[in-house]
């Protein structure tokens, strides 16, 4: 079980949203990213949230200062149009990239990416809305409608070369009342790849339910660990009491 941090950049700046709206100036970056590998974060999601809507992505050199005192995979998001926008932020410093808008405008940049960097670098970004009984995949930030089923469109990803998907709810997303959970379900029935479930979380019971009921593998979290409503000590000791399999962090290994 994977906990990643989430931060959404605007400009150099930490934000955070209501369902990916109305977004506040929380800080900077780098400063978040430290304290979040200091207290045992598994990894580090940089998602520029902005980048796609202007043609551009604004993640380098924070990727790269971070990556000057923080030690995990960190996994790169928004404006990667191609395959040398995704060397230019895996030369930053970046494990993984997230690719959404470019991969539904030209699928074939899965492939390419995959192809050249290896599945486990391409992450296939889904921004889903609920839509009767089904999802909508959505992009530019949750605005701009594809008129594509979700779940297919996962399965298709996978099939193209994807490793894993980050699965964001948009209706969930800043709510902090918990994740879709039927969503996570229907997209971890048809992949066998990881998938990330992004949007929802506020308290370590709706984690457990996204991972016992959903099947998630990991859980990207920013609103809890943003405003100091929950520690990531206190989130991997409650997974520990409720039988998950986490981490073993260096200082924990030698306490035992």
């Amino acid at each position: 079980m994977r906990l990643i941090a989430r931060l959404d950049i605007k400009s150099s700046y930490l934000i955070k949203g209501i369902q990916l709206e109305g977004l506040r100036k929380i800080g900077d970056p780098n400063a978040y990213a430290r304290r979040y590998y200091g207290e045992g974060i598994d990894e580090i999601l940089y998602m520029d949230i902005v980048a796609s809507l202007y043609e551009r992505n604004n993640l380098t050199d924070i990727i790269r200062k971070t990556t000057e005192n923080v030690f995990v995979p960190i996994t790169a998001g928004g404006g990667i149009r191609s395959v040398e926008d995704v060397k230019e932020v895996l030369r930053a410093g970046a494990d993984k990239v997230a690719i959404n808008t470019a991969a539904i405008k030209d699928p074939r940049l899965i492939t390419d990416v995959a192809r050249r960097f290896g599945t486990q670098c391409m992450v296939l970004s889904i921004e889903a809305k609920r839509n009767g009984k089904s999802w909508e995949a959505y992009y530019n930030n949750g605005r701009e409608h594809t008129g594509m089923d979700v779940v297919q469109w996962a399965k298709k990803g996978y099939e193209l070369g994807a490793g894993e998907i980050l699965l964001t709810s948009v209706d969930c997303e800043g709510l902090a009342k918990g994740f879709d959970i039927e969503l996570i379900r229907e997209v971890t029935d048809i992949v066998p790849i990881p998938v990330i479930a992004s949007g929802g979380m506020g308290s370590t019971k709706h984690l457990l339910e996204a991972v016992k009921n959903g099947h998630a593998d990991a859980v990207a979290m920013a609103y809890v660990l943003h405003y100091n409503k929950l520690s990531i000590p206190q989130i991997r000791k409650d997974l520990v009491e409720q039988g998950l399999e986490v981490r073993q962090l260096q200082n924990e290994s030698n306490n035992h």
